[in-house]
């Protein structure tokens, strides 16, 4: 199979911004190649060669120009495209992708290369990014992995909405939870998801994974909601999440740029949660919020 990858020039200021530009337009995983260690750098992503990537990288350039009236400097703004195929996209990955401590506990490591825990609490997460999921180093995948840190004292039950690369179903099981359902739209993130499952033996088998639509039809009950997708989609999770909810159950929302955090904060609390904590990486939120338990005001 063939894959488009594509390249956008631009500067560490605007690069967040950037990404949330790639991440509404279709974009999983990114890759950032700043090797020249100055404000310059590239983004990395890629799709599948049925996408009309050499007509949308001319949109893209218009966004990432239009930074500018945002006040960021979007910088050379180029956008290139280019044709791989499965053996040059993983040389690519092998590049970039390295293991990386991403929380006190967790460690997310590469499937192909070798690495010896530094002491005996370290948790270490296997992953194949796959070409449409990103590493889990992203700021959203790291705010989303320090919530689950805080949050999980053992035998939750949760329920992780957009799994995308299953990165955070693995991270709670690892933590501490019994169980986990992991539930994405789109059927080649259940496959990559199926695919680190493998990767991370003792966790899979606490692992459900389902094709669904955020939360719709699901009755489950949990004790841990987590959802690291774009804050457009969070708002008609909110009502689901309050509902699917035990009480006194938390729900840790992630993918939040940062002019929509105050709305995010305003729907979670109108929805009746209580919001924890907010927490902030460059231009990126996560809310830690949770259902009153009974007799709680």
């Amino acid at each position: 199979m063939e894959w488009t990858e594509l390249v956008v020039e631009t500067t560490l200021e605007a690069s967040d911004a950037v990404v949330e530009i790639l991440m509404q337009n279709g974009a999983g995983g990114v890759q950032f190649d700043d090797e020249n260690g100055n404000d310059d750098l590239k983004i990395i992503t890629y799709f599948p060669e049925s996408e009309p990537v050499v007509e949308l990288s001319r949109d893209l350039k218009q966004k990432v120009l239009g930074l500018a009236d945002f006040g960021l400097n979007p910088g050379k703004a180029n956008v290139f495209v280019k044709t791989n195929d499965d053996a040059s996209w993983v040389d690519a990955w092998k590049k970039y992708y390295h293991p990386v401590r991403v929380t006190r506990y967790l460690t997310i490591v590469p499937s192909w290369e070798e690495y010896v825990p530094q002491s005996a609490d370290e948790q270490v997460i296997l992953l194949d990014p796959g070409k449409a999921f990103g590493t889990g180093t992203h700021p959203t995948t790291k705010l989303a992995l320090l919530g689950l840190e805080s949050a999980i004292r053992g035998g939750e039950k949760m329920i992780d909405v957009g799994t995308g690369s299953g990165v955070l179903s693995i991270a709670a099981c690892k933590l501490g939870a019994k169980e986990a359902l992991a539930y994405d739209v789109d059927d080649e993130a259940i496959k990559a998801c199926d695919v680190n499952l493998k990767l991370n033996p003792e966790e899979r088998s606490k692992i459900h994974v389902a094709t669904n639509d955020l939360l719709n039809g699901v009755d489950e009950k949990a004790d841990l909601i987590c959802a690291n997708i774009l804050a457009e989609i969070i708002v008609p999770l909110i009502p689901q999440a309050f509902n699917c909810l035990n009480d006194g159950g938390i729900f840790i929302t992630s993918g939040i740029i940062s002019d929509k955090a105050d709305l995010i904060e305003e729907k979670l609390q109108n929805e009746g949660f209580v919001i924890d904590q907010i927490s902030r990486m460059k231009d990126w939120f996560s809310i830690v919020a949770h259902k009153p338990g009974e007799g709680e005001e």
